[in-house]
């Protein structure tokens, strides 16, 4: 039988995924899952040492209802039902496939989100157009600074003022459906290559810039962030080129490598290793040539609604005991060395997920001029209209 958190012996991946496929079946109730995988617990531990959860006035400040927004297959959704059940506030998430479409939605007015998840290269720009608000981090008791690892988390943090906590951290590679592509691909010229070749209409790339045009440029032997005229004509060539023979451009690319209408795509860490854990034949592999490196925060808008429950879910998201579960369930790596300690050793052994250092040397973390260049944003809409 699986262990629970109580019983002092962390679950493995395996079979916190077995349990979490259950209890997405309806094989098991909201009850059972949260026992065995310590969810349940982890909530009790973290209103008896916080109070937050337990006092009916704080309660009733927190409002009924709140809205997160953040990526594709990036949360278990049993973390929210035991924020709700502890506290009486449903969590509405809403998800985007780009920083652009985060930034052109909260820029409009009326988001209406009340927490959200932002890439460490895009923190300046929110803050600099005044669209986020300085934590108070008075209210996130369970935030430990001095257990962040800084090469991943400083930029949450501006002229000594903190926007955004966060998250965790992880890679942009490739996934590959090795019983269907048997060609090497280990650089991301060779994946734009074989795009057009054994693996005709059958690769994805992201509907979103950064990596998009980030990779391409890679694969020419550009730079990740270049922002330069002339090498951004010649990302939109390669593009252009390629674009016949994908299968789609999109984000939310899981569905299609499960159901293998689609055998190789661009693929953040926490998809491939949820891919792999699911399908061992999809590989999760870095370029050679280089690419991204990436953190994603937690920050709360200036025009959220019910900001005290904003606070409420930040605050227990940075709780260890929930966080671990967070990563096992969404199999991205821990800034945090408290929730490093929690993780069972097959997930801190796992190179998808913490891949050794020479990986990572190419890598390069985005840039904030990338956000806004207007250049970038003219390939990207011309590309994904030719």
């Amino acid at each position: 039988m699986t262990k629970s958190w109580k019983d002092n012996a962390p679950i493995t991946e395996r079979q916190f995924a077995d349990e979490l496929m259950r209890y997405k079946r309806g094989s098991v109730s909201r009850r059972h899952f949260l026992q065995v995988t310590g969810l349940g617990l982890a909530t009790a531990v973290l209103a008896g040492r916080t109070g937050a959860f337990t006092s009916s006035a704080f309660a009733q400040d927190l409002g009924t209802k709140m809205s997160l927004a953040t990526w594709p297959n990036y949360h278990d959704p049993a973390t929210f039902d035991a924020f709700t059940a502890a506290t009486g506030v449903a969590v509405e998430v809403n998800v985007f496939g780009s920083n652009e479409e985060m930034l052109a939605k909260l820029q409009a007015g009326g988001a209406g989100w009340d927490l959200f998840v932002p890439t460490n290269y895009t923190i300046s720009t929110y803050a600099k157009l005044g669209l986020i608000d300085e934590l108070d981090l008075s209210k996130l008791p369970n935030f430990d600074p001095a257990s962040q690892n800084a090469r991943f988390t400083s930029e949450g943090t501006i002229d000594g003022k903190t926007y955004a906590l966060p998250k965790n951290w992880g890679t942009t590679g490739m996934a590959i459906n090795t019983s269907k592509v048997k060609a090497p691909v280990t650089t991301w010229k060779e994946f734009f290559d074989i795009a057009m070749g054994e693996a005709d209409g059958r690769v994805m790339v992201h509907d979103y810039q950064l990596t998009t045009i980030g990779n391409a440029l890679v694969a020419l032997g550009l730079g990740f962030n270049s922002v330069d005229p002339d090498d951004l004509k010649k990302a939109e060539e390669l593009l252009i080129k390629v674009k016949p023979h994908l299968f789609a451009i999109n984000s939310d690319y899981q569905p299609s490598m499960r159901s293998t209408d689609a055998w190789m795509t661009m693929c953040w860490t926490n998809d491939g290793a949820q891919l792999n854990r699911d399908m061992p034949e999809i590989a999760f592999l870095l370029g050679k040539d280089g690419g991204e490196i990436w953190c994603d925060f937690y920050a709360i808008p200036k025009s959220a609604t019910n900001k005290p429950a904003g606070y409420a879910l930040l605050n227990y998201l940075m709780d260890p005991a929930v966080a671990v579960k967070e990563h096992l369930a969404n199999g991205a790596p821990t800034t945090d060395s408290r929730v490093m300690a929690l993780l069972p050793a097959d997930v801190t052994s796992n190179k998808i997920i913490y891949p050794d250092e020479a990986a990572l040397t190419p890598l390069e973390f985005g840039a904030a001029t990338t956000l806004t260049d207007p250049g970038r944003a003219e390939v990207m809409a011309r590309f994904k209209s030719a």
